[in-house]
């Protein structure tokens, strides 16, 4: 396998579409369906990825598979840059006659997307593809609002425990099996390394804090049938919100450094050497090969309270839907499913690195490729997703939970009083 180019990742993954997109999409869209047309062109928007020649190839071979089958069907298919895609995907939704039949989208924006009117419920076909039935429950959950499909998952991203061998070796340390371990583990590290954070943590790294909030019973908020409240300043959620606070400090990660940091910042900072630890995903691997640290780092999934658990990751990725203003309907929901089928994740592994959202087909190159193991472990293990409504993407990208773990590192506020004004505007948000 091409490590070098397996190994890149969708910038518009992971949690971090919700941000870029948020509110960006109109609040009201014409349906603008043509009836469903058994011919003619199909057009398909995904992604441009950092080197998007192999992710270019796998759906190349997707399109030659479909066009075989339907021989008066032609496919073509755009790679619309990252960057500028809130505006592309803006345009689709108010102009039915320019948009795509088929598009990719970060897993975040679904409920966003549902509310704008922009996909098409596919709960019929999704409810009786044989390949669903294999799908994990959070790959399901990333394309569900209120019940219903409005996509098929094309790959899953989630983070782990990176750690230095080296390291842990001159230390005699050993990988942690609890979070209290993490936070001793990080602290005899910096100890022994003054010019080294013992887990580099980050005061904007909302994915990262995310499973020291799972792991101890929290969640982000609680669903009553179509409504949402938080849940962030529950006295669960308060423990894990302490938990991970408790590790910005000069024993550790000092504030001054870390409260501004996010994931990029507390991956950088274990590439490059300047970090014992570091919670980062699979998708950072090419991060890790490229930096000081090659030849030198471990990963294990990132424990949970006690020995044996897991902690609850946050599962990003990218899905694969249908717009509801096609006029290509039965045509476009199946190529909805050939190209998030098994097939196509599979392949999309072996040229990028994307883990496959069918748990047999992760199983699968987990035995191929032994590095996402861990990965594959803590999917394994139960993840957890951010809330299916559309008011998350203003909750992202308001920095609503940065600013909560920012106003308690800084010592502006307590736990509990930060996460009473999150939850606040939280709720704010829920009821737009």
């Amino acid at each position: 396998m091409r490590m070098s180019v397996r190994v890149a990742a969708s910038v518009a993954a992971l949690g971090m579409a919700g941000s870029a997109l948020a509110g960006c999409a109109p609040s009201t869209s014409d349906d603008g369906a043509k009836g469903d047309e058994k011919s003619g062109k199909l057009r398909v928007w995904l992604f441009r990825e950092v080197g998007n020649k192999p992710k270019e190839e796998v759906v190349d071979n997707v399109v030659r598979r479909f066009e075989k089958k339907h021989k008066d069907v032609t496919v073509d298919v755009q790679y619309i840059p990252v960057d500028s895609r809130a505006e592309k995907i803006k345009g689709a939704f108010n102009d039915p006659d320019s948009a795509p039949d088929v598009i990719e989208y970060g897993n975040t924006d679904t409920a966003g997307y549902v509310a704008d009117g922009g996909l098409a419920d596919v709960s019929e076909e999704f409810g009786g593809w044989e390949a669903a039935k294999d799908a994990d429950p959070t790959a399901k959950e990333s394309v569900t609002v209120k019940g219903k499909q409005y996509g098929a998952p094309l790959f899953v991203g989630v983070r782990a425990l990176y750690y230095r061998t080296d390291v842990f070796k001159d230390l005699g340390l050993k990988p942690p099996k609890t979070l209290d371990e993490v936070a001793g583990t990080a602290k005899k590290i910096r100890a022994e390394n003054k010019d080294m954070y013992g887990l580099a943590v980050g005061g904007a790294y909302t994915y990262g804090a995310m499973p020291f909030i799972w792991a101890h019973g929290g969640e982000l908020a609680r669903e009553r049938g179509d409504e949402f409240s938080a849940g962030i300043d529950s006295a669960k959620a308060r423990k894990g919100i302490k938990a991970y606070t408790e590790l910005f400090g000069d024993d550790n990660c000092p504030a001054g450094k870390c409260a501004k940091m996010g994931g990029n910042e507390t991956v950088e900072a274990f590439a490059g050497g300047k970090a014992g630890m570091a919670i980062g995903g699979d998708f950072n691997r090419q991060a890790m090969e490229d930096g000081k640290v090659k030849g030198d780092y471990g990963v294990v999934p990132l424990p949970g309270l006690k020995e044996g658990d897991i902690a609850p990751a946050f599962a990003g990725g990218n899905n694969v839907g249908v717009l509801k203003s096609t006029s290509h309907r039965t045509l476009a929901v199946e190529l909805m499913k050939e190209l998030g089928g098994k097939q196509t994740q599979e392949e999309l592994f072996e040229a990028m690195g994307f883990l496959p959202t069918f748990t047999d087909t992760r199983e699968k190159v987990a035995q191929k490729e032994p590095f996402v193991k861990p990965f594959v472990r803590t999917l394994d293990a139960g993840t957890k997703f951010v809330p299916a409504s559309p008011a998350w993407g203003e909750i992202d990208a308001s920095m609503i939970l940065p600013g909560m773990f920012q106003e308690i590192v800084s010592g502006q506020q307590d736990v509990e009083g930060a996460a009473g004004e999150a939850a606040k505007k939280m709720d704010e948000a829920f009821v737009k």
